[in-house]
Formats: structure tokens, C-alpha cells, sequence
């Protein structure tokens, strides 16, 4: 009688056991964690990264270009023509999406996207060059800086367009190149003739800047 109770009684817990372990193996095949097993080969697969839009990915190059001019990695003449090339870039991107309703098709975004990722090489490099922007402490040297943060602003606010601020950079890089010539002529100074002459251009300069951040244009766009 006592071997027949201690039979049954051990039944149910071995069934129960079993349930146990049948559970376990029901959670760990369904679960999602991706650590492999003991002497599994199987990587994880993690999921794949977001796509930036179209438009977002031109504001992050406006950025870093215009982190690049405030800093003074980026030169007048880079950045005129970094922002020819975000120019060139935004037409056809204007010109595909009035072509389509308003939209980009895949194959389009595409192309978009590989001409940005050569810019963004080119910011990159043009960033880590030896050419650097420093003007130095003279009145006319503040005044350039004085002029870059003022277009590296209006580029990080949006005020700017890509071809604005390539104008604008252009001819900061021909006051630039004035002034160069001018100092390298008269033993790295300038004369007040010379002096006046920059300043008179930097007040042209500082008026086109102005306009330009005060009109209707801007560096917008759909995320589409």
C-alpha cells in the first residue's frame, strides 16, 4: 500500500517537471534576445539605422559647414564652394520634386543622397586641411572675423541659402585676397589708403550679408 502511494505521488511531480522545462524552452525560442547560445556561431542582427530625409541631411551639412566657417576650419573660398556644390544639389532636388507632384522617387533619393555623401568627404577634408581662416587681432583682421560669424550664423539659423552664402563667401574671398596683396606689397601692412579702401568693401560686404539674412529666402524644405 505505502509502494503504490510513493508510485503515484512521484507521478505528478515528474509531469510537472516536464510542463517546466517544455515552458522554458517555449520562452527561449520565442524570445528576441540576440546572445547566441554556448558554441553558437549566429550573430546578432541589430536593427538597421533610420535613413535621414532629404531634408534633414541638407541641414546637417549646412551645419557642419557652418561650424566650419565660425571656427575658421573653413575658408572663404571652401565654403564658397562647398555651398556652389549644396547649390547645385537643392536645384536638382527643387527640380525632381516639381517633376513628380511634390515628391522624390527611390531612384532619386538615391542620387541625392550619394552626390551628399561626396560633399559631406569634401567638408570633412576641407575641415582637417592645413588652410585655415585666421585673421588676426588688427582692425581689419576683426573685421573679417566679425563678417565670417555673421554668414556662419545666418547659415546655422537657415537665413542663408546655399547659394547666398556662396555670393557672400566669394566676396569675402576677393576682399580676402585684396588685403593679402596689399600687405605682401608694403612689408605685411597696409597703408590708410589702403585700410580705407577694405573697409569701404566690408561696409558693401555687411549690407549684402544683412539683405540676404532679411529676405524672403530660406533654407527650408520638406522632410519628404
Amino acid at each position: 500500500m505505502s509502494s503504490k502511494f510513493v508510485k503515484w505521488s512521484v507521478l505528478p511531480a515528474a509531469v510537472l517537471l516536464l510542463g517546466s522545462v517544455a515552458i522554458a524552452q517555449d520562452q527561449s525560442s520565442g524570445s528576441t534576445s540576440s546572445t547566441p547560445a554556448p558554441g553558437s556561431s549566429t550573430p546578432s542582427t541589430p536593427a538597421p539605422a533610420k535613413q535621414p530625409s532629404v531634408a534633414q541631411r541638407k541641414e546637417n551639412q549646412q551645419d557642419r559647414i557652418a561650424n566650419g566657417v565660425k571656427s575658421g576650419q573653413l575658408t572663404a573660398g571652401e565654403t564658397a564652394n562647398l555651398e556652389t556644390k549644396e547649390a547645385a544639389i537643392n536645384g536638382e532636388t527643387k527640380a525632381d520634386r516639381a517633376a513628380n507632384g511634390g515628391k522624390l522617387t527611390g531612384a532619386e533619393k538615391q542620387q541625392i543622397n550619394q552626390q551628399q555623401n561626396q560633399l559631406s568627404k569634401q567638408i570633412y577634408d576641407d575641415k582637417h586641411n592645413a588652410a585655415t581662416q585666421n585673421y588676426g587681432k588688427s582692425e581689419v583682421g576683426q573685421r573679417q572675423t566679425n563678417q565670417q560669424q555673421r554668414i556662419a550664423q545666418g547659415v546655422k539659423s537657415g537665413q542663408l541659402t546655399a547659394g547666398e552664402t556662396a555670393k557672400l563667401e566669394n566676396q569675402q574671398r576677393a576682399i580676402n585676397q585684396q588685403t593679402k596683396a596689399d600687405r605682401a606689397a608694403n612689408g605685411g601692412k597696409l597703408t590708410p589708403g589702403e585700410k580705407k579702401q577694405i573697409n569701404k568693401e566690408q561696409n558693401g560686404a555687411s549690407k549684402n550679408i544683412y539683405n540676404k539674412k532679411h529676405n524672403a529666402n530660406t533654407q527650408g524644405g520638406t522632410k519628404k
